[in-house]
């Protein structure tokens, strides 16, 4: 084994960057070429079928068979202009990736001549084997239907030779098997409560659009170096490795110049993101070495979750092409900083309003300060949902280390924006119970239209919040670079269309009892400002203060991860899912069991991999050098005299006492490991099993890593098999 991590230093030395060459100088000339979207409808559809796309992507209403056809048609021509020779539903299961089956245009016409066709049948459904995917127990092994329909909202896209349809995926019985279709429900509940919100303040605004911008942290390995890491293989991370004596303290590696393999590497991507309709912008070093970020510009969260997804898949296939792996793992390197996905995320009308951002008169402020305030209550009142829903077996180990927020949710808004929450709720305290003279709400408006120049140039941004307020959306931190964005998405989202139907009717209620609007919504709005104001927290969110602060708030601070997965049953969650019909019973059930499973399946693959290193690497490579050891000492004994041989000899004892020590503790824990896997393995239930490894196996890595990386200290460099973290991580 060390054998091979000499090779790979090699072979890494005598790297270079690929040579990337443009279609064109001109972006516009190649952007979106690999897209079909509406420039490319018009063109290959009739009129009737491009209306009917139209129609059914802004106002739901179903294509029927003979458009399906036409479409499927215009969409083949268009596909062969690129030499296409296949298709596929590309859709994303519970397995936190892609999935698609290729199926090629041949088919056999009346005569038996072969001929190539794609009907609005094969665009619209089809019936793909759903036994082999997660489904949390919804279906039975053998009942294997699945299908896989059409999102006409979403283009479909050419990547090599396949043409690729965005769709959902449920169950014969119409369950949801994967995150897209949860996601169109809770955008269009979103999309319902907001709106109805609006109208309050505008009877003009028809529809409210969510809308994302992901924030892509990676780390890029040499090929050669990742193949000579098994635990990097098999797990996305390091299960072993003592800290390179230089690693991020210095902090040059932060905006710091590229490397000329990333960046050919990232040319190369751009390049494919850009073909695909992919508005990718910002990259950039990160913080730790070899660790990096890709951002684009917000979109439709739909939209922006199909292409981050994209993205993750592109990565992979290009970093290949240029001898790199990809690692998404949310903390593959032990001391440095992990890697997120930020979510930034924002609500805007159909008529240009960004809900989140300050408005041009007292009126527009108003509704800004109402989606504020509802965002508060909603952090609030779901913070164990939000939780839920990025908590994962590889993000536990990022939540709470380096540039990343804690366990604990909580929302920075800013001192100035903080403080006019404060001021309004004084003012209509003042007021009381008593109907509001015109005087008393004309000093609140004009308090609320200062709001713009308050925050011009004074919302900074607090890196340790997982929640917070960046001046015209909010960033929500805490998910992690692995997960599909949609997770957090159908979170947030759900919640927020949850807690503006409870403020709209809230505002009715008194409305209907005879109080003014503009006055039912200030009063209303000072209730959640009171009622939230612990999730509001402006300080260091990585600081032990905080904990204890945020305890003696009544905030929760779950850090085991089946734990914060159960959540997902509490009054709340359920209130949320089931209440805005984003999950039913059946599927809300088949969530939970299927993240509870993913998290076991993980740390299982971890522990088997972890206890298959140290015992048939590690163990073996410690004894070879103690072996050495003891000859060495062997020939000092019969060179130097007894008294000589006893001083000189010492330190050589220590350190075979000491690797005899470390072996021994290495074969024990391994041991007791395997048993404590074992036992978790025969537990009945998924919650179970789950809590077991959480508490029974998992304990177990930190003491063998331990162990192991003092030994990667103390044995001879020559024949220690594994790359070092100094080579991984500053190996250009």
């Amino acid at each position: 084994m060390s054998k091979m991590r000499f090779f790979a230093l090699q072979e890494l030395a005598n790297r270079k960057p690929a040579e990337v060459t443009n279609p064109s100088n001109k972006l516009s000339d190649y952007y979106a070429s690999h897209v079909f979207d509406r420039k490319k409808m018009q063109e290959y559809l009739p009129r009737e079928a491009f209306n009917a796309v139209l129609n059914a992507v802004e106002k739901g209403t179903p294509i029927s068979r003979e458009m399906a056809d036409l479409i499927a048609n215009g969409m083949k021509s268009w596909a062969k202009s690129f030499n296409v020779t296949h298709y596929t539903h590309w859709f994303q299961p519970l397995t936190d990736g892609t999935a698609e089956k290729h199926d090629g245009f041949i088919e056999f016409g009346d005569d038996t001549e072969v001929i190539e066709r794609f009907s609005g049948k094969l665009l619209i459904q089809q019936e793909p084997d759903a036994s082999s995917f997660p489904n949390g127990g919804i279906r039975n092994t053998f009942e294997a239907r699945g299908y896989t329909a059409w999102d006409v909202s979403s283009p479909a896209f050419i990547v090599d030779s396949t043409l690729c349809i965005p769709t959902v995926f449920i169950s014969y019985t119409g369950d949801a098997l994967d995150y897209k279709t949860p996601l169109l429900k809770a955008l269009a509940a979103v999309d319902k409560a907001a709106t109805d919100v609006c109208q309050l303040f505008d009877k003009n605004i028809a529809r409210v659009y969510t809308n994302l911008g992901w924030e892509q942290e990676y780390f890029l390995v040499d090929s050669a170096l990742f193949n000579a890491r098994p635990d990097l293989c098999l797990t996305g991370r390091t299960l072993m490795g003592h800290s390179s004596a230089k690693d991020q303290q210095l902090e040059d590696h932060y905006f710091g110049s590229i490397p000329p393999r990333v960046t050919a590497f990232m040319k190369e991507l751009e390049l494919e993101c850009h073909k695909l309709g992919i508005p990718v912008k910002t990259r950039h070093n990160e913080v730790a070495p070899n660790q990096f970020e890709l951002a684009p510009i917000f979109e439709n969260a739909n939209i922006a979750n199909d292409h981050n997804q994209l993205v993750m898949d592109l990565m992979k296939r290009i970093a290949q092409k240029h001898k790199f792996n990809v690692l998404f793992h949310e903390k593959p390197f032990s001391g440095i900083n992990g890697s997120g996905k930020h979510c930034n995320w924002s609500l805007c009308t159909d008529n240009g309003i960004n809900l989140f951002a300050p408005g041009k008169n007292p009126k527009g402020n108003m509704l800004f300060i109402t989606f504020i305030v509802n965002v508060l209550m909603m952090v609030y009142k779901n913070q164990d949902l939000l939780r839920a829903s990025i908590s994962s077996a590889s993000n536990c180990y990022r939540l709470g280390a380096n540039e990343a927020p804690p366990a604990i949710l909580s929302i920075f808004l800013g001192k100035h924006l903080a403080n006019k929450l404060d001021e309004l709720v004084e003012q209509v305290e003042q007021a009381g119970n008593t109907k509001m003279t015109p005087e008393e709400k004309t000093i609140l408006k004009l308090g609320i239209g200062r709001i713009p120049e308050i925050l011009l140039d004074n919302t900074d941004r607090n890196r340790t919040s997982p929640f917070a307020f960046t001046g015209n959306r909010f960033e929500f931190r805490a998910a992690g670079s692995s997960s599909n964005c949609a997770a957090a998405m159908i979170a947030i989202n759900a919640a927020m269309a949850h807690q503006l139907n409870e403020f709209k009717a809230a505002v009715d209620k008194l409305i209907d009892a005879g109080v003014g609007r503009d006055e039912a919504i200030f009063r209303i709005l000072k209730e959640n400002i009171l009622a939230s104001k612990a999730i509001r927290f402006e300080g260091d969110g990585y600081s032990d203060e905080w904990k204890q602060e945020a305890a003696r708030r009544g905030l929760t601070n779950i850090c085991h991860v089946p734990e914060a997965l159960m959540k997902y049953n509490d009054e709340q969650a359920r209130k949320v899912l089931l209440g805005e019909k984003v999950f039913n019973e059946n599927e809300l059930a088949s969530r939970v069991e299927v993240e509870l499973e993913k998290y076991t399946m993980k740390v299982q693959i971890e522990s088997r991999v972890l206890g298959d290193l140290a015992i048939n690497h590690i163990v073996p490579t410690a004894i070879t050098y103690q072996n050495r050891l003891l000859d060495n000492l062997r020939g000092m004994k019969e060179v130097f005299s007894e008294e000589e041989f006893n001083e000189l000899s010492h330190d050589r004892k220590e350190l075979i006492r000491e690797i005899s020590r470390r072996v021994t503790e290495i074969k024990r824990l391994v041991r007791e490991m395997i048993e404590a896997r074992k036992t978790a393995n025969h537990l009945s239930s998924q919650e179970e099993k789950a809590f077991s490894y959480e508490e029974n196996v998992r304990p177990y890595f930190e003491q063998i890593r331990d162990h192991v990386d003092h030994l990667e200290l103390e044995v001879d460099d020559e024949i220690w098999p594994l790359p070092k973290y100094r080579e991984l991580l500053f190996s250009k």
